[in-house]
């Protein structure tokens, strides 16, 4: 495990914090890209040694100190038997015939790929796996949430069993929840101090009464109240996605602004990342500078 890392998961005090990002491996990095030349998005999540190799590119690239599974949030429901094809986005057909057991037994891959890529990185990279929040996977079929949370939580103990340290759960789409009080609330089996969540457009401090591993944020939360207002677990996030896409120069500045309201602050349990996933269009280079700004400046 990454020490900056378990530092932040214990809050434990420490000046330089792990660094991370939801889409690390994607679109914008050439690694990837050179992969996905010679195979299908499918073949890159499904065959383990394919998938090691896209999750631990970004780290070697940018010397990260945390591993993502490579995988997507949509293999649930093709486990639940609907039919999934990318071309190039993905759909969806068909309708829901299948049993958890049989769903998981589907999923086998993704321990597979959990634990091919453990193998593949340095003992002092830490590795996690990742599931959609139930909201979020909503929004692709019409499948109740009686069934997805014991899916989600099967899924999730596949991949502890893996060895992932932890799993984030990437619930992004709740924006469009009613009451999200009761939503939260129905997220409570999902809940445990092996598994992060991470929503956008809500308020999080719903979601920190619960015993998670930690939480992640987006860009329009406050990130210094949060810290304050937690005592466990980490906090992720939250400088914003889009300002990677700037000019380098602008870039820096924006960063500078930004180093110098967390050199104010305790900064204890904070995990350093986006407000969301690396957008495709972002240059190599702004990553690089993001990377070396952060630890730099609060070194």
């Amino acid at each position: 495990m990454n020490q900056y890392f378990q530092n932040a998961c214990n809050r434990v005090s420490q000046p330089v914090p792990p660094i991370w990002f939801m889409r690390q491996a994607g679109r914008y990095h050439s690694h990837y890209q050179k992969l996905k030349k010679r195979h299908t998005f499918e073949q890159l999540c499904k065959t383990p040694e394919l998938a090691a190799l896209v999750a631990t590119g970004p780290v070697k690239e940018f010397n990260l100190d945390v591993a993502i599974l490579f995988s997507d949030i949509l293999f649930p429901l093709e486990g639940l038997g609907m039919e999934l094809t990318y071309n190039p986005g993905p759909q969806l057909s068909g309708t829901v015939h299948k049993d958890i057991d049989e769903a998981i037994d589907h999923m086998k891959f993704q321990g597979w790929a959990i634990t091919a890529s453990r193998n593949m990185l340095p003992s002092n990279v830490s590795l996690i796996g990742f599931v959609g929040g139930p909201h979020t996977i909503q929004q692709y079929a019409d499948v109740k949430l009686e069934t997805l949370i014991p899916l989600l939580k099967a899924n999730i103990d596949l991949q502890l069993e893996a060895g992932a340290e932890k799993v984030m759960i990437f619930d992004s789409g709740v924006a469009t929840v009613s009451d999200w009080p009761a939503y939260v609330k129905l997220l409570e089996p999902l809940v445990s101090k092996d598994v992060g969540y991470y929503c956008k457009e809500q308020d999080v401090n719903a979601v920190t009464h619960y015993d998670w591993a930690g939480v992640g944020i987006d860009s329009t939360q406050n990130l210094h109240t949060l810290l304050n207002n937690t005592t466990k677990g980490f906090v992720q996030g939250n400088f914003s996605e889009q300002l990677l896409l700037l000019p380098p120069n602008k870039l820096k500045m924006q960063l500078d602004i930004y180093c110098n309201e967390l050199q104010e602050i305790n900064r204890t349990g904070w995990v350093c990342g986006l407000g969301h996933g690396i957008n495709k269009n972002t240059p190599e280079y702004n990553v690089h500078l993001f990377v070396d700004t952060i630890r730099e400046r609060l070194s």
